[in-house]
């Protein structure tokens, strides 16, 4: 006993030196490559359909990773004007957690932070609630009005939006948390007295540091973000939507390189740079595709090419209702309107390029680290 005390001793010291030094142990590097689908959570008499669509649709699939996006569509404690009385409810976020650990899926949750707090002028509930927040407050001198931004440093956000934000993790037991973040583009803006005039790129990644401090200092999770934001649109060729020309993309050398940067890009090109960029900076990156399959699956394959341990896998997004989607997964006619079997098709042609787990045995969940792998 006192040789197995003393031994233990020494490691543990040898432990505290090394972290002293700086250098951490290594994490293990996912177990597999990450297989996953974004989709829009339903509200609380939805979860029957997103269930059987979780068993039926994406295991068969061999999806190890679904990332919900929940947003205000839950029935929070801390803030329940922010949320939805038909929304998902903690006994729902329990039960999908444990049905797609059953199936070897490790559930995200995300909720849209900084941008997104609109659609046009309809604002969500953090804005139309809390108006002081507005990073734009005289929407009517707002060209081209897209989404509204709250402001990164009204000091009343962040406590508001940390408490919602625990409540999901809470809720799903999750060890990893998507912070949205796509499409900021209204920041620095002229009409809020604490941002004019500053830097975009430091309002940003105080943005995303504030975050990555809750949630990967205190909370000890992982980050997760769309990354277009991080990308110079002139430099890339990408443009303003899946690229930032509003002075955000110094950033990238702003924050911390354990986040994982969800690059996403929807449309055909010769080449997708993005995704080495974001190796080669020290992120890891998870390419990201949408309805075209074609554009899709040279995504995916131009991401493979030269890839590091870091470049993770493939993220399928839907951007359409959970009901629809998940009927098109199950093959019901009820889920083929619009662009919903186009972006299933497109899914199903990017996730089948491997083999999918033998039947009867669940995908492997891919292990997540807050630090680099």
């Amino acid at each position: 006993m006192k040789i197995r005390t003393t031994l233990l001793g020494l490691i543990a010291a040898g432990l505290v030196q090394a972290a002293a030094a700086g250098d951490e142990p290594r994490p293990t590097p996912p177990s597999a490559p990450w297989r996953g689908v974004h989709i829009m959570a339903p509200g609380h008499e939805g979860v029957a359909l997103l269930s059987r669509a979780i068993r039926e649709g994406l295991a068969p699939l061999g999806v190890n990773v679904l990332v919900l996006e929940i947003d205000h569509g839950y029935r929070f404690a801390s803030h329940p004007d922010l949320g939805s009385r038909d929304g998902l409810t903690r006994d729902d976020a329990r039960a999908l957690a444990a049905l797609c650990k059953a199936h070897g899926i490790r559930l995200i949750p995300q909720f849209n932070c900084l941008g997104h707090q609109s659609w046009k002028r309809d604002k969500l509930p953090l804005l139309a609630k809390h108006p002081e927040f507005n990073e734009t407050p005289d929407i009517s001198k707002v060209k081209n009005l897209y989404c509204l931004s709250w402001c990164p440093l009204h000091p009343g956000v962040n406590p508001i939006v940390f408490a919602l934000i625990d409540e999901l993790i809470e809720a799903f037991g999750a060890d990893a948390f998507h912070v949205g973040m796509d499409e900021v583009f209204l920041i620095a803006s002229d009409q809020c007295p604490r941002c004019k005039g500053k830097d975009p790129a430091e309002l940003f990644a105080r943005a995303v540091n504030d975050l990555h401090e809750h949630i990967v200092g205190q909370k000890k999770l992982t980050m997760l973000m769309w990354a277009d934001r991080f990308l110079d649109g002139k430099a890339t060729g990408y443009g303003k939507w899946e690229a930032s020309e509003n002075g955000t993309f110094p950033a990238i050398d702003r924050v911390p390189k354990d986040i994982i940067m969800c690059d996403w890009h929807y449309e055909l090109r010769k080449s997708y740079p993005s995704v080495h960029l974001f190796q080669e900076k020290g992120f890891r990156v998870w390419p990201s595709t949408w309805k075209n399959q074609a554009a899709a699956v040279a995504f995916r394959d131009d991401a493979q090419r030269g890839a590091s341990e870091r470049m993770l896998g493939h993220l399928c997004t839907t951007w359409e209702g959970s009901d629809v989607v998940c009927r098109a997964l199950l093959g019901e006619r009820a889920g083929t309107r619009g662009n919903v079997q186009a972006i299933v098709d497109a899914m199903k042609a990017c996730l089948t390029a491997k083999p999918a787990p033998e039947k009867g045995k669940p995908a492997t969940a891919p292990a997540i680290s807050g630090r680099p792998g």
